[in-house]
């Protein structure tokens, strides 16, 4: 068993799975591979999440040290902006790999 922030997995496949698996996870870590977007920007380059499942998936790459969460301003409107960490960015290339079959699989159906 590895564990993991609390959390315990039979093995290593299954505890990349646990936090970056789900339908929304993985498109967040991919538009913010290259910037650090505003959480508006983010609704936008995904308009099918609900507001409540990306707010909820944004605290989950949070907790998990993948995303950073900076607010710029203390009262509504509040500016933040969220981009990967140093440990987020070690996904990168699984990232890119993930996008490039997908890329790769639209193109043989």
């Amino acid at each position: 068993m590895l564990e993991f922030r609390g959390k315990q997995y039979p093995c290593c496949a299954s505890l990349t799975m646990g936090v970056i698996g789900g339908k929304w996870k993985t498109v967040i870590l991919f538009h913010l591979m290259n910037n650090t977007l505003r959480y508006s920007e983010l609704r936008k380059a995904m308009p099918t999440v609900t507001e409540r499942t990306l707010s909820l998936q944004l605290k989950d790459l949070e907790e998990d040290g993948l995303i950073s969460r900076t607010v710029y301003t203390p009262k509504p409107p509040l500016k933040v902006e969220y981009a990967l960490t140093e440990f987020g960015k070690t996904l990168i290339p699984l990232i890119q790999a993930v996008a490039a079959w997908g890329d790769y699989a639209v193109s043989c159906a």
